[in-house]
């Protein structure tokens, strides 16, 4: 074990520009390792894309951005950091399910066999796709949320991930499938990740999601995602930390003296906020980072439960709706061509089925995303009513009040998404080797102390805290001479 980080002369050893969830991971981790942190956020209250807050009627709890949560139980990070221990989650008995028609839907249980019995001729097809990941899921998350310059540590298992996302990846994949079901739900699932189906890193993303839903499930925070922010930013005050909000960095020169800075933004903010002090050749590498499309998001106070006409899409955690595979990857591919769909792909969330917190009682909170190409200005808030009506009529007969956001104003309302572009990069093959640059140390930029810690750095989007973490522990190598691993504990 290495010595005490070895702390600085300036009046703080570390500040981090933003307090999402890699930001705040940032944060916590230098805390831990004794350092002087300070935390500096541009909004009124923490949270990025964890935020929970009224966005409706009063006493409607609805989550910003992230609703539920695959990675809490996987990450890393948030393995290390003991969030079960901290925070209270339940944990959906169906983690997803994908209506096809208005009798018919797949639905995904945290029980693999279970799920796979009831899919009749692809049933063994469905159980030997992921049977391998769901038994090494937790490998699947190591070597997922590692920069994929490395070579994982369960080779055996990353071949096995590798093979079939190269299958589902392609034009092959239908090819151990002979019905509709099975497909449609690993596409609902690929689908998350705002890319053209069929492809290779959609379908790796698909992989990993649906090996987390048949492991250990697909977790809903009590009280909403802010529990997350809100457990973290406790620890790192408990650790000595601050935490300013209300107060948007433009500038280095705006900033503390502090031996490194982590800044939790996109490479186009990186830029800004560098300025002159950024060399050219690395400013050229930022400006060729490409950012992918949007999402429009409306939200609903409803009430009563969403009336879906199949019984089991009512104890899902999540339904992906968008019909089989083929009107999937239309409308998908549709918005990768910068159109909109008529029918489009929309990403459904119930959480106050789970959580009676999120609603005055007998009501419900409804949380909905659909993809729409990059900067979009157009609402999609009926499109996403006609959707969700065609697999439970009456549903517009529930709304009470919505909150709809168009791309360019999930933008406006968090500059960490360009375009409405909610992973802060698109998460094409070569951008996730390369995430922001290809190098074994992607955090680590060429300006003295300065570190990218957020979701447009590897290993990419998704609540997970592991861009933050690692850029922090980046930042203790080269900043402090410390390659300890602090502990990040309840107890520690």
């Amino acid at each position: 074990m290495n010595e005490r980080p070895r702390r600085g002369a300036t009046e703080f050893d570390a500040v981090v520009v933003g307090s999402g969830p890699n930001g705040l991971a940032a944060a916590v981790t230098l805390a831990r390792a004794g350092l002087r942190v300070r935390v500096y956020e541009r909004a009124g209250r923490p949270g990025g894309g964890a935020a929970t807050r009224e966005l409706t009627l009063p006493g409607f709890q609805h989550d910003v951005c992230s609703a539920v949560h695959p990675m809490a139980f996987e990450s890393r990070f948030f393995r290390e950091f003991g969030l079960r221990q901290r925070v209270e989650f339940v944990t959906p008995e169906v983690s997803f399910a994908h209506p096809l028609h208005e009798r018919h839907a797949g639905i995904a249980y945290r029980d693999l066999a279970r799920t796979a019995d009831a899919l009749g001729p692809d049933a063994l097809a469905y159980r030997r796709l992921l049977r391998p990941l769901v038994e090494h899921s937790s490998q699947v998350a190591d070597f997922t949320g590692s920069p994929l310059v490395r070579v994982p540590a369960d080779l055996p298992t990353a071949v096995a991930f590798g093979l079939r996302a190269v299958e589902q990846g392609t034009r092959a994949w239908n090819a151990r499938f002979r019905e509709d079901t099975a497909p449609a739900m690993f596409t609902g699932v690929a689908a998350h990740t705002i890319l053209a189906q069929p492809s290779i890193s959609a379908a790796g993303a698909g992989l990993a999601l649906a090996a987390y839903a048949h492991a250990r499930g697909w977790p809903i925070p009590l009280g909403g995602s802010q529990a997350i922010i809100d457990a973290m930013v406790d620890d790192l005050r408990r650790h000595g930390g601050d935490l300013i909000v209300d107060h948007e960095v433009t500038s280095l020169a705006e900033l503390p003296a502090a031996t490194v800075t982590l800044l939790d933004v996109t490479p186009k903010a990186l830029i800004r906020i560098t300025g002159a002090a950024m060399p050219d050749r690395y400013r050229r590498r930022m400006q060729r980072f490409r950012y992918g499309d949007g999402v429009a998001k409306v939200d609903f106070a409803l009430s009563e439960p969403v009336p879906w006409t199949h019984p089991e899409l009512r104890r899902a955690g999540t339904v992906h709706v968008g019909g089989t595979r083929a009107e999937v990857a239309d409308a998908e591919n549709q918005v990768n061509r910068g159109r909109l769909p008529e029918n489009p792909y929309v990403l459904v969330s119930q959480p106050s089925l789970f959580d009676p917190s999120r609603a005055p009682q007998g009501k419900h909170t409804l949380w909905t995303y659909t993809h729409v190409p990059a900067g979009s200005a157009v609402d999609r808030r009926e499109a996403v009513i006609r959707q969700i009506e065609r697999f439970a009529p009456g549903f517009r007969d529930t709304i009470l009040a919505t909150s709809s956001r168009t791309a360019r104003e999930v933008e406006r309302h968090n500059p960490n998404y360009p375009g409405g572009d909610i992973a802060a990069g698109a998460p094409s093959l070569w951008q996730l080797f390369s995430r922001p640059v290809l190098s074994p140390d992607p955090w680590r930029t060429p300006i003295p102390g300065v570190y990218l810690a957020g979701a447009s750095a590897a290993p990419g989007p998704g609540v997970t805290g592991l861009p933050g973490w690692f850029a922090a522990l980046s930042a203790l190598r080269h900043g402090f001479g410390s390659r300890a691993l602090p502990d990040l504990s309840p107890r520690g």
